[in-house]
């Protein structure tokens, strides 16, 4: 009898039951039955506190369409993993601890970036570990895409439609503020998808007047109207020349909620026009999968599933090339996917006259 753990961690997103039904109907099918789960509450709290109880395969029944997790989630900054808590509990020893008195072969880790980092602490910890990799914003390094992230797509698209027809009506500036704090390949496509007129990407610092000169050349064209697609990480040049510490302290003394807002207001003061931002916010995380996630967090969880049955611990169960493979936790870990300023898509998106305030 194999016992599988299952925790998911981070930010919820879209696919994250419908990937760990992938990977219990694949050891259950596999193993005609000789496996039991252990389902790991709110995140990697529930490892540390040993918050855990046993689930059946019925647990996972007609979970394919259901967004969030059934397992809760938390946040859990990797840099805190090896600082105890407020009562000195070793934190990393706890998990360690309590995976062992949970008596697993296994333990099937579903999130982002951060939990990647943990994942891979506890694989060097000799804890047989298997990392899925969830997130809206694609920023994981060794997969060619995220579960989430296609689903993130679509709300944010559908923001940027909905925006469209009132931005028309009344010929106004309208800015969408997308997620994604550090890359912006939600921001991209769904900035391509819903025909955004400007893009502003984290990766590519913008200069305003360029945006202005953007904006006006649309309204000189007869075009009374013009959408950004802003990513909540976008930066201007002159931020992103600042060293580190001083762009958080001028970011601590900000006297806008956030950049798009920042944006508008400049915007508004060189041009004269009314703008409005929209914040679409967690509503890009929420609700069901679309059929796109729905068909890659299957194989994903499949996947891991044959992993398990193979013993191939310690790695990410990645997409590239339409394919599943296993890569090296410890190869991927710690490493960022951000869009290259240089890519073909980028390219491809000025060549239809997106500005991306350059």
């Amino acid at each position: 009898m194999k016992r599988i753990g299952l925790l998911t961690s981070g930010g919820d997103c879209q696919a994250l039951n419908a990937t760990m039904r992938g990977v219990v109907k694949g050891m259950v099918h596999s193993m005609k039955g000789d496996v039991e789960f252990i389902g790991f509450m709110n995140g990697y709290k529930g490892l540390i506190y040993g918050d855990y109880r046993k689930l059946e395969s019925r647990d996972f029944s007609g979970i394919l369409t259901k967004g969030g997790t059934i397992l809760g989630t938390s946040r859990q900054p990797f840099k805190l993993m090896e600082i105890p808590d407020e009562n000195g509990l070793d934190k990393v020893a706890a998990m360690v601890k309590n995976y062992k008195e949970a008596k697993l072969d296994a333990l099937v880790i579903l999130g982002g970036n951060g939990t990647q980092k943990t994942a891979n602490l506890l694989s060097s910890k000799g804890l047989n570990v298997i990392h899925l990799p969830k997130t809206i914003d694609n920023d994981i390094f060794g997969t060619d895409v995220t579960f989430g992230f296609q689903s993130a797509i679509d709300i944010a698209t559908d923001a940027i439609d909905c925006i469209h027809t009132t931005a028309a009506s009344h010929n106004r500036v309208f800015i969408v503020e997308v997620m994604g704090h550090k890359v912006g390949w939600l921001t991209l496509y769904a900035g391509v998808a819903g025909g955004a007129d400007i893009i502003l990407l984290p990766e590519i610092p913008y200069n305003i007047k360029k945006v202005v000169k953007a904006i006006k050349a649309r309204s000189d064209a007869g075009k009374g109207f013009t959408v950004l697609a802003v990513a909540e990480g976008a930066i201007s040049k002159e931020d992103a020349a600042l060293k580190k510490k001083e762009y958080k302290a001028k970011l601590s003394e900000r006297k806008y909620p956030s950049v798009s807002y920042e944006i508008a207001a400049q915007i508004e003061d060189m041009l004269g026009n009314e703008v409005r931002v929209v914040v679409p916010g967690h509503t890009q995380r929420g609700g069901g999968p679309d059929a796109y996630d729905r068909v890659l967090s299957t194989r994903l969880g499949s996947a891991a599933a044959q992993a398990i049955i193979d013993k191939d611990f310690g790695c990410m169960i990645a997409m590239i090339n339409n394919e599943t493979k296993r890569v090296p936790l410890d190869k991927v870990a710690g490493h960022l996917k951000g869009v290259d300023p240089d890519c073909q898509m980028i390219e491809e998106a000025k060549r239809i006259g997106i500005s991306f305030g350059v």
